[in-house]
């Protein structure tokens, strides 16, 4: 890439008692190929040590920026005063427990910019707490429009990158949870298509608690987000989410089976 083609990208992060991952999520990003970045965190007021740690981080590399929120207010106002601030064309997301490849931003960048898209997301990886990697992957389609969202949210935060030039400034709703699922489906129903790189380029860690506790809970935040935000008829409330279901139970066995079976290692070309 030339130096007009080297645009700033923002990497949203909110923080919340992240201690024990901060300093491997913010080291994801420090070891990217592609350099032009800035990295907004975004402390929603952490009881432990995660202000001092992305302190010593910030100390390495002034393009570490980091705001500190007076009270505890969620992911969705983290994410939204990072956002805020953010000062590049480009905008990425990753979370505080989440860990990125060193081509993800160069190579994702170069897909975006080669096809003129606004919305791309990539393939990832999920991680089990203690960091191994399993060999779950979840893999991108090439596209997905609003109703293809909507039967199922295939797209992970932690490989999403908007162009703000196309999409204009975005916020997300101030919910609890889900509020970067709405985003997907506010951008797509708009027409802004999601664009899929086929290529893993990031790692989802699974932290706390059962799956199949956190499958419930999601089922729950969904039905919320369908039938309050999306603001669908009971009906059709009912249709999306029972594609949703299946799907997600279909997940759910998946994941058991890969765990049981034994992790392993996944080439990040994976396709």
């Amino acid at each position: 890439m030339d130096h007009e083609n080297k645009p700033v990208i923002s990497v949203i992060t909110p923080a919340y008692n992240s201690e024990r991952f901060i300093k491997t999520t913010i080291q994801s990003v420090l070891d990217q190929t592609y350099q032009n970045w800035e990295m907004v965190i975004v402390d929603d007021q952490s009881k432990d040590n995660t202000v001092r740690y992305v302190k010593e981080m910030q100390e390495k590399d002034n393009r570490i920026r980091l705001i500190e929120l007076e009270e505890n207010s969620g992911s969705a106002v983290a994410r939204n005063t990072a956002l805020e601030n953010a000062q590049g064309r480009y905008i990425a997301f990753l979370d505080s427990d989440d860990s990125w490849m060193p081509e993800k931003l160069e190579q994702q960048l170069a897909f975006m910019q080669e096809r003129d898209i606004a919305f791309s997301f990539t393939s990832y990886v999920r991680t089990l707490e203690d960091g191994v990697v399993t060999d779950y992957v979840s893999k991108t389609p090439r596209k997905v429009d609003w109703d293809a969202l909507m039967k199922r949210c295939v797209i992970g935060c932690l490989t999403v990158m908007l162009d703000t030039q196309k999409t204009g400034p975005v916020r997300m709703v101030n919910i609890r949870t889900r509020q970067d699922y709405a985003l997907w489906l506010e951008l797509t129903r708009r027409g802004f298509k999601a664009h899929g790189l086929k290529k893993v380029l990031a790692k989802y860690r699974v932290v706390g608690g059962s799956i199949s506790s956190n499958k419930l809970k999601a089922a729950k935040r969904n039905w919320y987000l369908f039938r309050h935000i999306e603001s669908l008829s009971l009906l059709k409330t009912l249709w999306y989410f029972g594609h949703y279901a299946v799907i997600a139970v279909k997940d759910l066995i998946k994941f058991k089976i890969v765990i049981n079976r034994g992790s392993g290692k996944v080439n990040s070309n994976h396709q």
